[in-house]
């Protein structure tokens, strides 16, 4: 009976060997090249030197695992009942347990030095040449940079991917869902030191190729840093489940060369400066303009949840087509958006200008099956910041 096991056993792992080999001969090697089984290629010192440990203790793992397993199947093999090995009747032998219990610990110490080292180099973000702040919101990013040639740009980087791609009635791009309005710009060859927060749950950022990822908590500041080596466009993601939009949330890190970031700089800069007379607040804004206006920040931070057609998806995302809130007293929807509702999922809007704060309540107001014909200025808005602090 246990010979003829052995043979079953035998004839089906030749039965799949030969399968596994027709099909390698069917589906060459070139179908396979775009699948990669280990982790992104690195572009900065420290990605290097976790690159090399991650390889360094697989190898050690692989090498445990064929000691190990091997010595077990031959054991198996060679004192098998069917050749006619005798039981052995054993309970302990020092020597032996000594072995097994030192080796291990051996092994554990000598991955430790480099594991120790490259945690440490992780940590140490002293001396950094520029400083970003990265504070995560449901469900974009914002950036304010603090330190360095490019100190007092701030924006918001959101989801570029057409909501068409999203929705399945285009084809995906390639870099679906990984594709920013903004980018994080740094120059290359710089210690770039990342303080890390969030306004509303816990997210996360992280670039897997600059070899930096680290938790963003509300009411706390996290710190992180990366150099990267070359120029180029690395991609990242909000490594942590913060709600519904959770893969929504992009990171995308533009190296430059020291001139191109330079001009890049110059470019914010003046922008920043254009976008602030543009939103002075003593502008005089027109209905249709605020709507205009609002359109685009609707379209950037409401259309995920209230829909294209402001209907939603009740119960969670009520519809703002009809809305008591919406057509109500302007106060009550202007609360509602700029602190958002407690056990819903309707987030805080604080970090948006008075601007766009204003022109996505014009807009969402007059929009639909909405007339109030009434529109909500900058200085409502500012008026509401000041009443809550």
């Amino acid at each position: 009976m246990r010979n003829k096991l052995v043979k079953t056993i035998s004839n089906t792992f030749a039965a799949l060997t030969t399968a596994a080999t027709a099909m390698s001969l069917m589906f060459p090697a070139t179908a396979f090249a775009e699948y990669k089984l280990n982790l992104q290629i690195p572009n900065s010192a420290l990605g290097h030197t976790i690159y090399d440990l991650h390889t360094i203790i697989t190898w050690v793992c692989v090498v445990i695992f064929i000691v190990v397993f091997g010595f077990m199947f031959y054991a198996i093999f060679k004192h098998r009942k069917s050749v006619g090995h005798p039981a052995s009747n054993f309970h302990e032998h020092f020597w032996v347990e000594v072995a097994w219990t030192i080796v291990p610990c051996i092994i554990l110490l000598v991955m430790m030095v480099p594991a120790t080292k490259a945690l440490i180099q992780l940590r140490d973000t002293s001396e950094p040449d520029m400083t970003i702040k990265a504070t995560g919101y449901q469900w974009k990013w914002g950036y304010d940079y603090i330190k360095g040639e490019g100190e007092g740009i701030s924006f918001y980087s959101s989801l570029s991917t057409p909501r068409a791609q999203i929705e399945g009635t285009e084809k995906k791009g390639e870099h679906y869902l990984l594709e920013t309005d903004t980018h994080v710009v740094v120059p290359v060859g710089k210690k770039i030191r990342m303080l890390v927060t969030a306004a509303d749950v816990i997210h996360a950022w992280w670039v897997p190729a600059l070899a930096v990822k680290q938790d963003a908590v509300p009411g706390f500041i996290r710190d992180t840093w990366f150099k990267a080596t070359e120029p180029g466009i690395f991609r990242g993601q909000c490594a942590e489940l913060c709600g519904k939009d959770h893969g929504f949330m992009p990171i995308v890190v533009e190296v430059k060369t020291a001139a191109d970031y330079s001009k890049w700089v110059d470019s914010q800069k003046a922008s920043m400066k254009k976008a602030a007379v543009a939103d002075a607040p003593d502008k005089a804004w027109t209905l249709d303009e605020l709507k205009a206006r609002g359109e685009k920040v609707y379209a950037a931070n409401c259309v995920a949840c209230h829909q294209p057609t402001g209907m939603g998806n009740p119960p969670t995302f009520p519809a703002l087509s009809g809305s008591k809130i919406v057509n109500g007293p302007k106060e009550e929807q202007l609360d509602r958006v700029l602190n958002g509702k407690a056990g819903t999922a309707m987030a805080p809007f604080k970090h948006l200008s008075d601007a766009d704060l204003a022109s996505v309540i014009t807009y969402t107001r007059n929009s639909w099956a909405n007339k109030t014909g009434e529109m909500v200025a900058p200085a409502d808005v500012k008026a509401a910041r000041a009443a809550t602090k």
